[in-house]
């Protein structure tokens, strides 16, 4: 095989797994709060405690996907231009 037809066998496989996971699962856990929803902080015994809710996830932990995103646009313009 020459590394150009393998680089993009590659690249097609990986564009093909990323797809078929944005179809079965659309969301993904936040990245700021690590899909807890809030904030962990420390008192000052060093035990754990809630913090404040996540702003960016507003407290439900969970983000959709890049992927699932444009295809959701992807659609939604599709859908208004054929109406």
């Amino acid at each position: 095989m020459t590394p150009a037809l393998l680089a993009s066998t590659l690249l097609l496989f990986v564009t093909f797994s990323y797809a078929s996971l944005c179809a079965a699962s659309p969301f993904g856990n936040c990245r700021k709060c690590r899909g807890m929803g809030h904030a962990t902080q420390t008192d000052r015994k060093g035990r754990t405690k809630r913090g404040k809710d996540c702003r960016r996830c507003k407290a439900t932990g969970k983000r959709i996907r890049v992927g699932r995103h444009l295809y959701n646009v992807a659609a939604r313009l599709h859908r208004d231009g054929t109406r």
